[in-house]
């Protein structure tokens, strides 16, 4: 609370650190259109929206909010679809003889399935402070390129160590698309909306699931091939994903200020509609007073574990699904085959849940409420015989609605993080922790237990018991500080202050904001 007190002062005069930088001109930025400072282009816009009358700008908003919806969100659905896909290739290709192909012995496939998350360990937060730096419609457009051909090249190893190179460097290029879309987000959409609009895009974690498991199925059948059917999964996969790239790089918006599917005076609106945010669009210039911030910050580590404990969860389901069904007696088509649901039960629980989270106040309770189904399928999984293996794989199926609460989770850094370089380090560090723990996740089951991995059971459950701990914890926390500045008067809806949240102030410094909660 004491924040309050001490950072009155940045209500009316900014940090000297957040100044506008003078335009670049070295060819880097030409290329990554980087000579004009997006909050210095989206503050002139600004300006010249609040110029007219407000209920036609409110007229026009409804019809700039259904563009986007319209256009970028499919972009971005797309997109992410075929980024999880790449993903679950390992989990479907392993029902068709993966290991033994490649000779993977012990642990190697749990080491495999580790890989593609130290990729994204090592880059993420690189991805978070270029994504500051760079457009992110053309650099999540180029590296759609990059991921499909890296893709395809999982069905060109024959051994473990090939294996977990490409698998690596899969994380690598794949960990722009996350923290990409969660910023892309923040600069299109108001804070109100952003929940709903992540679930879209993250809910094809479900589409992909239903996707992969046909495809799957389908290449199981396939014969007289010149290569083994596991590997016909990575090429179609990969060939698909370095088609759509062209859609990508030719139309998804770098912000609101230079969308090519908007008019200027939609511009004009769209930044006007995101304006009441108080967080700008987005600020080249990196501030090492706001690192410091958000290390310092008790509300960003409480985010971290967070982030920490759904990826544990994460890379248990995504590695370990096609595993504990087929050990429960089916054979690799009907494993597949089973795996279908659990992609309609991960879209139903996003986009319910997602729904839920845009209403007042219900962010944090909804984060709980949607551990819930997991947690049961856990305890099923646990306690269930042998004997009714159907509705053990019901609990399995209950696994995937987890993608709701990681969709919420990854909302919060762009919903209560203002400052654009303490935001891209909260989304770094948060990316980072989420990958070490899809890392320790596989690692929990252990062969001698196959096939019902009590310890790894166990020790999830505990995961969900910690993960509804914190955020019942974090959203305590925003609620006395919202009340605190309730308590002095703070609000944020004149010229001004709207003017203020393009001065790239932290949620710290400018009073005028509110933790959603």
């Amino acid at each position: 609370m004491a924040d309050i007190e001490k950072n009155q002062a940045h209500i009316t005069e900014p940090a000297l650190e957040a100044t506008s930088p003078p335009a670049k001109t070295s060819f880097l930025d030409r290329f990554g259109g980087r000579t004009n400072d997006p909050n210095v282009l989206g503050k002139e816009l600004l300006e010249k929206a609040l110029e007219f009358d407000e209920a036609q700008l409110e007229r026009d908003a409804i019809k700039v909010r259904r563009k986007l919806d319209f256009i970028v969100i499919p972009m971005m659905m797309t997109t992410y679809m075929l980024s999880f896909l790449d993903k679950q290739t390992l989990n479907y290709s392993n029902a068709y003889g993966l290991q033994e192909d490649t000779n993977m012995k012990g642990d190697d496939y749990t080491w495999v399935a580790s890989a593609l998350y130290f990729g994204t360990l090592v880059s993420a937060y690189a991805w978070n402070v270029a994504l500051q730096r760079y457009p992110v419609g053309r650099m999540v457009g180029g590296m759609v390129f990059v991921w499909a051909g890296v893709c395809m090249l999982q069905a060109a190893v024959f051994n473990f160590s090939g294996f977990f190179a490409v698998r690596f460097f899969l994380g690598v290029v794949e960990g722009c698309i996350a923290p990409a879309f969660v910023l892309l987000t923040s600069m299109l959409w108001t804070r109100e909306e952003q929940a709903l609009r992540t679930s879209f895009w993250l809910s094809t974690n479900g589409v992909s699931s239903i996707l992969g498991s046909l495809l799957a199925y389908g290449s199981g059948h396939a014969t007289h091939l010149a290569i083994d059917n596991w590997k016909l999964i990575y090429l179609i996969v990969g060939c698909m994903t370095f088609l759509w790239g062209f859609v990508v790089l030719l139309y998804l918006p770098d912000g609101p200020h230079n969308a090519k599917i908007l008019t200027e005076h939609e511009r004009m609106v769209a930044v006007w509609r995101v304006s009441k945010n108080q967080m700008g669009i987005k600020h080249y210039t990196l501030i090492p007073a706001q690192v410091k911030e958000a290390a310092i910050d008790p509300k960003t580590w409480l985010v971290l574990l967070m982030g920490a404990c759904t990826g544990i969860l994460n890379g248990a389901v995504a590695n370990f699904t096609s595993v504990i069904i087929k050990g429960f007696g089916f054979d690799a088509l009907k494993t597949t085959l089973l795996q279908t649901p659990g992609g309609a039960f991960e879209l139903i629980g996003c986009m319910f849940f997602g729904w839920v989270a845009t209403k007042p106040n219900l962010l944090g309770a909804t984060i709980i409420v949607s551990c819930l189904p997991g947690f049961a399928g856990l305890i099923g999984l646990l306690t269930i015989s042998i004997k009714h293996r159907y509705a053990l794989v019901a609990c399995a199926w209950l696994q995937n609605v987890l993608g709701s609460p990681i969709i919420l989770g990854w909302t919060v850094p762009g919903l209560n993080v203002a400052g654009h370089t303490k935001r891209t380090t909260v989304l770094g560090l948060l990316f980072v922790f989420y990958n070490a723990g899809n890392i320790c996740g596989p690692h929990l089951f252990l062969p001698s237990e196959a096939p019902r991995y009590f310890t790894a059971i166990r020790a999830l459950l505990a995961t969900y018991c910690a993960l509804i701990g914190l955020q019942v914890i974090y959203s305590i926390w925003c609620y006395f500080d919202n009340k605190a500045r309730d308590r002095k008067g703070y609000h944020a809806q004149r010229t001004e202050e709207l003017l203020e949240g393009f001065e790239d102030l932290t949620d710290k410094q400018n009073l005028h904001f509110r933790y959603k909660i």
